[in-house]
């Protein structure tokens, strides 16, 4: 009866260490960027509200890890997004959305698929549900160390460009980045991230299709830089 005991709990604590492994089967690293301030105040995000904020690139960057058996060390993807009203804001539906997704030409046919369901599933909701397009471009995306920067400042610096589509260039923030006085993340990220710091995006741009909108900012306080896990 023990060794019957025993080798049940030694089953067990295989089945659980199998779990955990699959649990976070994938991980990366996360860019983010939106067409309104999301590291502000409220005398910001309320002149913002509804007049911005609808446009979103979400870009991710897998270090390791499979995504329904398929490996995608070292691939991107990209998801640029127009929705119907500021993402993230909690009284108004800023859906339907839609999307257009940037895939790595580094990947092979299962790996594009895995890539955009990866995304999908990872964006959750409809945020990355209505696909208007998939174009397949180079994507090279760089994130630095994120942490506490020797002003008190947050270092989250990043550059992204898919194809001649989608260039994004992020810098820590800094003491000359307050405007109220009282900022601080106004909106999370879109994405649920095991870590994720606030960035000013030096560059935030789209000159793709499919989505009838197309833009170039400067030097707004509204990016992600993050890690993902799942």
């Amino acid at each position: 009866m023990r060794k019957v005991m025993t080798i049940s709990v030694a089953c067990l604590s295989l089945l659980l260490l199998s779990l955990a492994a699959n649990a976070q089967q994938i991980s990366g690293d996360y860019l983010e960027t939106r067409n309104a301030d999301i590291w502000t105040g409220a005398c910001v995000a309320n002149g913002e509200l509804n007049l911005a904020g609808d446009q979103a690139i979400l870009a991710w960057h897998v270090t390791k890890g499979r995504w329904n058996g398929v490996p995608l060390d070292g691939l991107g993807v990209v998801g640029v997004v127009k929705a119907a009203a500021t993402l993230g804001d909690q009284y108004n539906n800023p859906y339907p959305a839609q999307a257009v997704m940037i895939v790595d030409s580094k990947a092979n046919a299962a790996q594009q698929k895995a890539l955009v369901g990866m995304a999908q599933k990872m964006a959750g909701g409809e945020l990355l549900e209505n696909v208007v397009e998939i174009r397949i471009a180079p994507i090279e995306m760089t994130v630095g160390k994120m942490e506490m920067s020797h002003h008190g400042g947050q270092s989250a610096t990043a550059s992204l460009r898919a194809g001649t589509m989608v260039g994004v260039e992020t810098r820590d923030i800094g003491g000359n980045d307050h405007l109220c006085g009282n900022e601080n993340i106004y909106y999370a990220p879109l994405v649920k991230l095991v870590h994720s710091m606030p960035a000013v995006a030096e560059l935030d741009e789209y000159d793709g299709p499919g989505l009838g909108v197309i833009w170039t900012l400067r030097g707004k306080r509204s990016a992600f830089v993050g890690r993902f896990a799942f």
